[in-house]
């Protein structure tokens, strides 16, 4: 069997020092805002280029946190992409704003700059890109159009840690950048975990209040918060593994690099690297007009794979308003029916990828 991710593999190769980090907090008794956490955010504001990291309990708590923190509400209209995972526009909705769905690029998957600027309404207060599987958004395009228009530029990072536009870390150029540690993310801890980051000293002391039940000195409430603190095991668990993400980063460049050899000649589309910023390969997702043969070949092959997203947000059922139906997104739709993403990790091995391409090639044939 060739798994998706293999947390086993990753966890036995740094089992001493992970296994020594949670024994510390365990003896130190420290569980909530302890030292770890601290010392985290202060790893993670330097690697990632920023003045300040907050981390919170989710990736979905840190896009509903920053909306809280820009004051975003009933009225205002957010444009992002369908082709995500929910939680993106999910946050829109937890703070009563509405989401406008626009078109993809159909190379990379992430936010057509131009489909953004034709939606910009007098009711647009934000744009929200995502790094889809870990390919950066066009940031430069995205952020003359925010500054053109004066709209706040909130980044979904739930999948990039680590990729970079010109060296500028995914992130670190907007409002807000927004995180995820969920297990199997490029940098993810053993249970959930988020992070907003952001170079405004007054959103960061919002945002440190909102994830605390709206407090930062004991039994003082200044507003309705949440409760949403990363613990120390969590905390330090993450810390021994930002040690590591540049080689986990580079593991994954590695193997899609493999695949592209495997399917060489193959009647498929592997992903695009359009030259904006550096892939860091969170998914490796392929088009094919075949997916069906190919998904039942993998399957009988006993090797893993995953439709990251069948059905585009506009479509689903969460999302459909009475008044007006959902609009009309063919590149979404298109690549959502024809895409299929295959195992990716930095342990994945050369004749794993091999034993794959020769499966998909086999299906193709």
């Amino acid at each position: 069997m060739i798994p998706m991710v293999d947390l086993q593999r990753q966890y036995h190769e740094m089992r001493e020092e992970i296994d020594r980090a949670i024994a510390e907090v365990l003896e130190s008794t420290r569980f909530i805002l302890g030292p770890n956490v601290q010392a985290l955010e202060s790893e993670l504001a330097e690697y990632l280029g920023v003045t300040h990291a907050v981390t919170c309990a989710s990736g979905t708590d840190a896009l509903h946190l920053a909306l809280r923190a820009a004051d975003l509400g009933p009225g205002d209209e957010i444009i992002t992409t369908a082709f995500t995972f929910i939680a993106t526009a999910e946050a829109i909705r937890y703070v009563g704003a509405e989401p406008v769905f626009v078109d993809i690029d159909p190379r990379t998957f992430n936010l057509d700059p131009d489909a953004v600027a034709a939606a910009i309404t007098p009711r647009t207060r934000a744009i929200i890109p995502v790094h889809l599987f870990g390919q950066p958004a066009d940031m430069p395009s995205l952020s003359r159009i925010a500054e053109d228009h004066h709209l706040l530029l909130i980044e979904d990072c739930a999948q990039s840690f680590g990729a970079h536009v010109d060296g500028v870390q995914t992130g670190s150029a907007s409002a807000f950048g927004c995180f995820s540690f969920f297990p199997s993310k490029n940098l993810g801890a053993y249970g959930d975990g988020g992070l907003i980051t952001t170079n405004c000293a007054p959103a960061a002391e919002r945002l440190l209040k909102l994830r605390n039940h709206g407090s930062k000195v004991r039994y003082h409430h200044d507003e309705i918060g949440y409760n949403s603190r990363l613990d120390e095991i969590q905390a330090a668990i993450l810390r021994v593994k930002l040690k590591r993400i540049d080689a986990f980063n580079a593991g994954r460049r590695r193997a899609a690099a493999r695949y592209a050899e495997a399917f060489s000649g193959l009647d498929l589309e592997i992903p695009h690297e359009d030259g904006i910023g550096l892939h860091v390969y969170h998914q490796y997702t392929i088009l094919t007009d075949h997916r069906d043969a190919i998904m039942a070949a993998l399957q009988e092959a006993e090797i893993a794979h995953a439709i990251y997203y069948p059905i585009p947000l506009h479509q689903q059922a969460a999302f459909q308003n009475r008044e007006k139906p959902p609009p009309s997104l063919p590149v979404t739709e298109s690549i959502a029916s024809r895409c299929l993403s295959l195992p990716v990790f930095p342990e994945l091995e050369d004749a794993q990828i091999d034993s794959i391409g020769d499966c998909v090639r086999a299906a193709l044939s």
